[in-house]
């Protein structure tokens, strides 16, 4: 029998996503609870403020989040790893291994893996006997190059660990810089890992990407859910939803809502199409817009307050005046007079976090 599914208001879904993404009045404690319940924390260098892996977690966290707290749980606690462009709770490597294993699926991918078996080879053995090295340390070696993709250069080492990184051969120890320090994975994950089959696992990863969603349509491909969860109908949508069972549970428990003014890459702007249907907010990141189409500014971060978007920041860090620059503050509604205060204090915190004071705040 198909169960029916539960009938939520918008409001109820966006508190729902709001607490599921940390952004509710109730701060998480530490790095590591934050890579848990989020799944993972993207890294990007675009720092108009401060990367995005430092803003994700400040946003949640707050005054009491330091740089280093993220680097120490990566390097030296091994509580978080870095793969695929983002640090990811180690809890979830069992879930991703049995996909890694099989990887590449792609053709092209296979094939230029097997034309390239010896470079393979040379590889794993130049970590096996010097790691960890940066990609610059390892000779290229290889008998076929990939095409340019305009990323990249010619230099095929780079290609050659991401992929070793994809199947679960190398890992990445740490970061020198932007620069990654790469060794054999096997002295980097842990040895005692739980095993599932790729099914299984595949399963499980659904239900804990639903329960960073808190809420999401079903089969999702922004979210990657599945059918995990329990359905759930959204007042004022057609979308057929799944709900984490624990998030609805929690839903009565008002604590609040807070201002957070989000990285663009944040985890939560990252379902376009849910970002309209639930919480109406149109979001267009404009850093790859000619400068005359810009309407909010090159990297203005959204601004979360409660379950609502009032509004965008557009800020910068001005190192050579040592001080943050805020250019705009773009307002959706005209904000109440608690609502500005609020916003301003939080533009505030973010100025004594990062060090220095606040200049051109309207």
């Amino acid at each position: 029998m198909t169960p029916t599914p539960h009938r939520l208001t918008l409001d109820q879904a966006r508190r729902i996503i709001v607490r599921a993404q940390l952004l509710d009045a109730e701060r998480p404690g530490d790095v590591v609870e934050v890579a848990e319940q989020l799944g993972y924390i993207k890294i990007d260098p675009t720092a108009t403020i401060a990367p995005c892996e430092q803003t994700v977690l400040w946003s949640r966290i707050g005054w009491s989040y330091e740089a280093g707290q993220l680097r120490k749980a990566v390097e030296m606690d091994r509580l978080l790893f870095e793969f695929d462009g983002a640090f990811r709770p180690m809890s979830l490597l069992p879930l991703m291994l049995p996909a890694m294993r099989s990887w590449p699926r792609r053709e092209s991918s296979r094939q230029w893996l097997e034309a390239n078996d010896r470079f393979r080879v040379d590889v794993l053995a130049r970590l096996r006997a010097e790691g960890p090295l940066l990609a610059s340390e390892i000779p290229d070696t290889a008998q076929v190059d990939r095409a340019p993709d305009g990323w990249s250069g010619k230099n095929q080492v780079p290609h050659m660990l991401d992929f070793l990184a994809r199947r679960g051969e190398v890992a990445i120890v740490g970061r020198e810089g932007r620069h990654r320090r790469w060794d054999l994975a096997e002295r980097v994950y842990p040895a005692d890992l739980p095993e599932y089959d790729e099914a299984e696992a595949r399963g499980l990863l659904e239900d804990r990407r639903l329960q960073a969603a808190g809420i999401a349509k079903q089969k999702s491909p922004w979210t990657g859910n599945g059918t995990a969860g329990e359905p759930a109908t959204v007042e004022c949508s057609k979308w057929t939803f799944r709900v984490d069972p624990a998030a609805l549970a929690a839903l009565d428990e008002d604590d609040g809502g807070r201002v957070a003014l989000l990285n663009p890459y944040d985890s939560v702007l990252f379902d376009r199409p849910r970002l309209a249907e639930v919480f109406e907010f149109e979001y267009v990141l404009e850093q790859f817009k000619p400068a005359a189409q810009r309407v909010y500014g090159y990297f203005a971060h959204p601004i979360l307050l409660g379950d609502r978007f009032i509004g965008m920041l557009d800020a910068e860090v001005d190192k050579k005046n040592e001080v943050l620059r805020v250019n705009a503050l773009h307002e959706f509604l005209p904000f109440e007079p608690e609502e500005t205060d609020m916003v301003r204090a939080e533009i505030t915190d973010l100025g004594e976090w990062l060090g220095m004071p606040v200049t051109g705040l309207p």
